[in-house]
């Protein structure tokens, strides 16, 4: 697991939707690896939800229907990262994920969702 979070350094490079794919996968890979316990279990399937959802909102971003659209799907996508931060920082304090590049990552997604949604809104208006 920790070849694929510190593949998430090489991912700079690519675009946004390769860096949303790339995170997905290390998300389901570390949800794969949780305790399966009550507790595992359910934030395994909450990680799971929230940290693949941005890279499929994206995707229905890029073919918004309008400006205002493009808006809202980007603002979802913007919320299932920060609900997925949350999530891995429980993780990470009940020392389940040790590495936290991963955080990074989704702090990064974040902050590039806050500026493409704020570009947005200052274009759209007129």
């Amino acid at each position: 697991m920790n070849e694929e979070l510190n593949s998430i350094n090489m991912q700079r490079k690519f675009d946004l939707e390769d860096r949303l794919i790339e995170f997905a996968v290390t998300i389901i890979k570390i949800a794969e690896t949780l305790p399966k316990t009550y507790a595992g279990n359910h934030l395994a399937g909450q990680l799971t939800r929230s940290g693949t959802a941005p890279a499929l909102n994206y995707g229905e971003a890029q073919s918004a229907e309008s400006r205002n659209d493009f808006i809202h799907k980007m603002k979802v996508a913007l919320k299932e990262l920060r609900e997925t931060n949350n999530c891995l920082k429980i993780m990470l304090k009940l020392n389940w994920i040790s590495n936290d590049e991963v955080l990074k990552e989704c702090n990064e997604l974040i902050s590039i969702f806050v500026k493409s949604i704020e570009t947005a809104k200052r274009n759209n208006i007129k």
